[in-house]
């Protein structure tokens, strides 16, 4: 059952109203399970250290998976979005992300919480979230972007109580004992998307829509078929589907719109290089802390501080970046967020006291508020809207990859040295270089841009002066009506 047919059997609900912000609550608890859970893995970093008698690198390959299946499994809940709808996708992916973590409690050894928690439940994570943000677009459309920033505080109350949950539970009964009890909890994902009832749409949007990506290949057999070739000739069928599998890539993974934008090009570059080092402070800021000599409540603490400061930082971010002062101008302030992201890593190289620590977690939260509420609002900006799907199936693939090997190529250098600051200078080498590449970048672009208007204006005025005079001819010489009422036309 497709999305329209699953919408369709729903009742006809107003929007904006109503139902509408039971589904909102249930987004902002959503977004708290699914991306809030990753930033409580670095409290039982130590733990799985030492009961699989893991290196750094061998241990943060757990949370990396998670992490880059979480953001990268886009396309393929879109796939799903679209066969069986958003309520099915958010309820599998919570049996999913419930599924991962019971298993985990059982694992014998690193390799296996690869698949069971690393995978299962980081692709449980990206059904449930990415389907819950989808099912807002249908309930919300005159307060969609108030709906949208207030679920996203779901992710900052994740991570202000998620640490703190797996610090008190690892301390009563284990890592294993608390990977279960986190399984049932996230099994709370189903709730969320019970209460995600289909609404009824608009008649005919989907199949309008579904039309011309049908078309070329249905033109491609048209044309074998006039050539008199049958409809089950192996050539006929492999044309048909390299040419649907063509489609599938371009409306999920935008490869033409890479070649072809440049803002979308330097921004998708800017943001793969910058994930190399955006997640290694969520994941080393426990282990180098406690490392350090800092009380594991204390550490875990860290974690909630930021997430705390979030709850308030990241809706007036969103409010002042929406404001029409900065519009076009919004890649700007992304990349001062992420350039203080890099600058307020050098606090933790200067001292590791737990004072310092709570400066740095501060500043930090500041900084990655705007990340978070800017990332996809400056997407919207370099991308069309009907296009900004199949945009953001790349952009969240390439940033994927990534995140999956940053964290372990730096577990590596600190497994080489023995020494943690290697995790805080590598995070801001790739964070200060990817906001200096997008600012400047999008600054050349920028001039670029009004120098071609300018000389593009420069040149329409002479030729609208000359076709005025070409009209002013005699009759005789312009013989071509059709011509120009066909140019026109186009």
């Amino acid at each position: 059952m497709s999305q329209g047919e699953a919408a369709g059997r729903g009742t006809a609900k107003p929007q904006d109203q109503g139902w509408a912000w039971m589904v909102l609550l249930a987004a902002v608890v959503l977004q708290g399970l699914t991306l809030g859970f990753p930033c409580c893995i670095g409290i039982f970093f130590t733990d799985l250290q030492h009961e699989f008698q893991a290196s750094n690198s061998e241990t943060s390959w757990f949370p990396s998976i998670m992490v880059a299946v979480l953001h990268g499994g886009g396309p393929l809940c879109s796939i799903l979005v679209k066969r069986f709808g958003c309520r099915f996708v958010v309820m599998l992916g919570g049996l999913l992300s419930g599924l991962g973590m019971v298993s985990s409690s059982f694992c014998k050894s690193i390799s296996q919480l690869y698949l069971t928690a690393g995978l299962i439940t980081g692709l449980g994570s990206c059904f449930s979230f990415q389907a819950g943000v989808t099912v807002l677009g249908y309930y919300f459309v005159r307060w969609r972007t108030l709906a949208n920033a207030v679920a996203s505080t779901g992710v900052s109350l994740g991570f202000t109580l998620w640490p703190l949950l797996s610090q008190f539970l690892l301390d009563e009964m284990g890592w294993r004992n608390t990977f279960l009890i986190f399984g049932g909890i996230l099994l709370n994902c189903c709730v969320c998307g019970a209460i995600m009832r289909p609404i009824q749409l608009a008649s005919g949007s989907l199949p309008q829509s579904a039309k011309p990506e049908e078309e070329p290949g249905s033109r491609a057999e048209e044309a074998q078929l006039s050539n008199g070739a049958s409809p089950h000739h192996p050539t006929l069928q492999q044309h048909t589907k390299r040419t649907k599998c063509f489609q599938v890539l371009q409306k999920y993974l935008a490869f033409d719109i890479f070649c072809q934008n440049k803002g979308y090009q330097i921004y998708t570059i800017g943001v793969t290089w910058m994930m190399m080092g955006f997640a290694l402070p969520h994941v080393y800021l426990v282990p180098y802390a406690i490392h350090n000599g800092v009380e594991e409540r204390k550490a875990a603490l860290l974690i909630s501080i930021i997430g705390f400061i979030n709850i308030f930082i990241r809706p007036l971010t969103g409010l002042l970046s929406g404001h029409r002062v900065f519009t076009g101008r919004r890649i700007y302030l992304f990349s001062l967020a992420v350039l203080l992201c890099g600058l307020s890593n050098f606090i933790c190289v200067i001292s590791a006291e737990f004072s310092v620590l709570i400066l740095y977690c501060v500043i930090l939260s500041i900084a990655m508020s705007g990340v978070g509420a800017l990332t996809f609002q400056v997407l919207m900006d370099v991308v069309e809207m009907d296009r900004f799907s199949s945009a953001l199936g790349l952009f969240t693939i390439l940033e994927s990859t990534t995140l999956l090997i940053g964290p372990p190529l730096t577990g590596l250098l600190v497994d080489i040295t023995s020494d943690f600051h290697y995790v805080f200078y590598t995070s801001s080498f790739f964070l200060i270089s990817a906001a200096l590449f997008m600012g400047l970048s999008f600054c050349a672009l920028e001039k670029k841009n009004k120098l071609r208007e300018a000389s593009k204006a420069h040149l329409d005025n002479p030729s609208r002066y000359q076709y005025s005079e070409m009209s002013t001819e005699p009759k005789a010489v312009s013989q071509s009506p059709p011509a120009v009422e066909y140019i026109t036309s186009i």
